[in-house]
């Protein structure tokens, strides 16, 4: 005679070894190797024997994925499982990207044959990434916010290179089934933590190794420059750029360009505001809080470069500043210098370029030789 427990027991004792036998592994339960890095917040890389797993934070929404990557060495056989995520075959061949800024990484290493398509074009500042546009052998997709979908077919492309924003569904370019690489770098917290994303497209690109060298040399720099501000007693205090209409933008304080100016040992002065982008601002606020600050620094994209007479014309608040009165102010054409595609990966020479503004007195060899990228206004 069966126990009673049994018929109890049994239907339970079946269903949990059809659901144990049955369930899948977790998508992100993957055994590998970590890899460690030392920056960046946003990007996660698992190395196995088979395929590397990189994942990629949404920025906006916490606790969320916002891209997923399996990279399959082209020389391997798809392994028979992998975990959940679009499967990139590695090193990739032919890239379409949308901007210039990872086009000029990918020339410095020697990579520009490999760049099929580009949205854009008309922007480029740097000689590297001109002279790969005059090759001919790049195709223009038109602007990066609509990008030609006919010409990223016929080019056929293993991946296309995205700038992502928040919400954003990527429009007809999903409808093409080429991989969309998501390069969110420009939303990690830090300089060095944007930079070092080139260790993910090194790894795409098949020179990871040369990657991980550049950004060590990049790293060492910056905190060797970092490290000479903060030995100087004087803080300059700062602010930037001219308004736009009736609002003017000024970088949050946890943004990269605020961590730039706290490692150049100045005095930013929005350092106080969390915000890793744009402070939307009236030029009333700006004034107010700006009219004593020791330096003013202006980017601005213009064919003719400012004058103080033209600055003034451009911004009514200009003649009432310190900085404008006692000609302290530091100007960086980005039509005319490559500001744009080398900062992001350089940090290095823009901190050394704030740097050396911030405080003319520190000497060293990192400090010799003029600016980079901003240069004194001097009329």
């Amino acid at each position: 005679m069966k126990s009673p427990l049994i018929h109890l027991l049994l239907p339970l004792l079946l269903l949990a070894l059809h659901t144990t036998g049955c369930a899948p592994s977790r998508p992100d339960a993957v055994d590998g190797d970590t890899l460690a890095l030392r920056h960046a917040t946003l990007l996660h890389i698992t190395r196995t024997d088979s395929f590397t797993l990189v994942t990629v934070d949404d920025a906006w929404h916490k606790g969320r994925e916002l891209a997923r990557y399996v990279l399959v060495p082209q020389s391997h056989q798809l392994p028979h499982t992998l975990p959940s995520g679009t499967l990139v075959r590695t090193p990739l061949r032919r890239v379409a990207l949308t901007g210039s800024v990872h086009a000029a990484l990918l020339c410095e290493w020697g990579l520009q044959r490999l760049i099929a398509a580009m949205a854009d074009t008309g922007y480029v500042v740097g000689d590297g990434v001109k002279r790969m546009l005059r090759s001919g052998h790049v195709a223009s997709l038109g602007s990066s916010m609509q990008p030609n979908v006919e010409t990223l077919r016929a080019v056929q492309a293993d991946a296309v290179w995205v700038s992502p924003f928040e919400n954003a569904g990527y429009g007809a370019l999903t409808s093409t089934g080429i991989p969309l690489i998501v390069c969110a770098d420009y939303m990690e917290a830090s300089p060095l933590a944007r930079a070092e994303w080139m260790r993910f497209y090194g790894m795409l690109m098949g020179c990871g190794a040369q990657a991980d060298s550049l950004f060590a040399q990049v790293e060492t720099r910056y905190e060797a420059l970092r490290r000479q501000a903060q030995a100087a007693t004087r803080r300059p205090t700062l602010f930037c750029d001219v308004p736009l209409s009736s609002t003017w933008y000024q970088p949050g304080g946890e943004s990269t360009m605020g961590r730039l100016f706290a490692d150049a040992g100045a005095r930013y002065l929005w350092a106080d505001r969390p915000e890793r982008g744009s402070l939307a601002l009236t030029q009333e606020h700006v004034y107010a809080r700006a009219a004593s600050a020791d330096l003013w620094l202006v980017k601005h994209g213009g064919k003719a470069d400012y004058t103080y007479a033209t600055l003034a014309a451009s911004c009514r608040a200009a003649a009432g500043m310190a900085a404008w009165k006692q000609r302290h102010v530091w100007v960086c054409n980005t039509l005319r210098v490559p500001f744009f595609e080398e900062t992001p990966f350089h940090p290095d020479l823009l901190l050394r370029d704030l740097v050396l503004l911030c405080h003319p007195e520190l000497a060293g060899d990192s400090l010799q030789g003029a600016t980079r990228y901003y240069r004194l206004l001097t009329e």
